[in-house]
This record gives C-alpha cells, structure tokens and sequence, in this order.
C-alpha cells in the first residue's frame, strides 16, 4: 500500500500593523498619545534679545525670495533664525530631516534638536514647517512628534520635558510636553517682532541644553 502524500504546511499569513505618520495624525488622535484632552496656555515671561548684525544682514539678503507663498523659502527663514540662537548653546545640535520613530508612529521630523553628538539620540525639540500655513495641522504634528521624542527617550530610561516649535517662519509658536503628559503652548510670536521672538526662540533652547545634564527620572 502506497503511503500517503504528506500535506506541505502552508505558509501563514504575516500580519504588519502599519505605523501612523505623523502628517496623517489629528488633534484629537495626538491628545489621545498623550492622555489628555485639552491644551494648557504657555505664557512666556523673556527679555527680548536683539538680533546679531549678521542675522540682519541674512534676513534682507533673503528678501530677494519669496518667502510667504513658496515652502523652500519658508525653510530658509526658519534655518536662518534657529542658526542664530541654537550655537549659543554649545550643547545642542540641529538635524534636519531625522527620522522620528515609535512603536506605532512614523516619519520624518522637519528638524530635531538634540544633545551635540556624533549620532542622533535623546531627541529634545522638534520643528514642524507649518505647510501651507495650517499651525492647526502642525499643532496635531508637534504634539504627536513630542509624544515620539518622548517616547524614544523613555526607552533608555530619560524621562524629561520635551519641547516643539510650528513656524511658517513668519509666526512660531512654541510647546512643551510635560513629563507628567501637560501640553503647553504659547501664543504666536511674529517676525516682525523679531527681537521678542528671539528671545522666546532662546529660552526655549536654553530649556533644552538644562536638560542635558539633568539625571534621569
């Protein structure tokens, strides 16, 4: 008698949750990563700071661009005013374009500031170009991104505030996300107000390079 044909055992079907990106996330969506459900008022109490010949001198050169309609010149004014005030802090270092991961969320942050180091580790702030001028979808971004930083610093056990910036470089408006899972967020500084915005720009960075040293939690 002819033994049976064994059954080859068929492959299983493989299942990959796929992540959200940030872009695609709403308000409610990004509240809901951080547990609350309302956004708490940042006021900022700063000295202006006044801006650097250099940067004066950048900011008229950069008039023969437009810089209202088109998202590259837009680029240009936020690189502009983060190169003056992030090298003030010799412990902080910008990258453009990082990927920013978790678990469930993925992307491409448009800027990270974070501790100056050969890598890219314990993500401190992140920037969110507000495209075509829409700070209510870069609101959902930025907390949703904070949450992220936050996220990947929890994995090597640092549990700080996180801060982020939406600018169309023309307006920015800066957040805060709490250890405890608070979301901050200060009203909107214009450039034509440079100095004051500059010194919101620097105190929120000066925030980030405490962090540096401060054990974690």
């Amino acid at each position: 008698m002819t033994a049976p044909t064994p059954v080859k055992n068929r492959p299983r079907a493989v299942r990959f949750a796929l992540k959200r990106k940030y872009s695609d996330i709403g308000l409610q969506e990004a509240m809901q990563l951080v547990g609350r459900e309302n956004v708490l008022l940042w006021q900022l109490d700063t000295p202006d700071r006044p801006a650097s010949a250099f940067l004066e001198e950048d900011l008229r050169r950069l008039q023969v661009f437009d810089l209202t309609a088109s998202e590259q010149g837009k680029t240009l004014l936020i690189d502009s005013l983060l190169s003056e005030i992030v090298p003030n802090h010799d412990e902080l270092k910008i990258w453009k374009a990082a990927a920013l991961q978790t678990d469930t969320l993925t992307g491409v942050a448009d800027y990270v500031i974070a501790p100056r180091r050969a890598y890219l580790a314990t993500p401190l702030l992140c920037v969110i170009k507000a495209k075509r001028d829409d700070f209510e979808k870069g609101r959902a971004q930025c907390i949703a991104e904070m949450y992220a930083c936050q996220w990947n610093n929890r994995q090597s056990k640092t549990n700080t505030d996180v801060f982020g910036i939406v600018s169309n470089g023309q307006a920015w408006q800066f957040y805060k996300l709490t250890g405890d899972g608070d979301v901050w967020e200060t009203e909107l500084y214009a450039l034509r107000e440079l100095s004051g915005l500059l010194g919101a720009l620097d105190y929120v960075c000066g925030e980030c390079a405490k962090l540096i040293s401060v054990p974690s939690h």
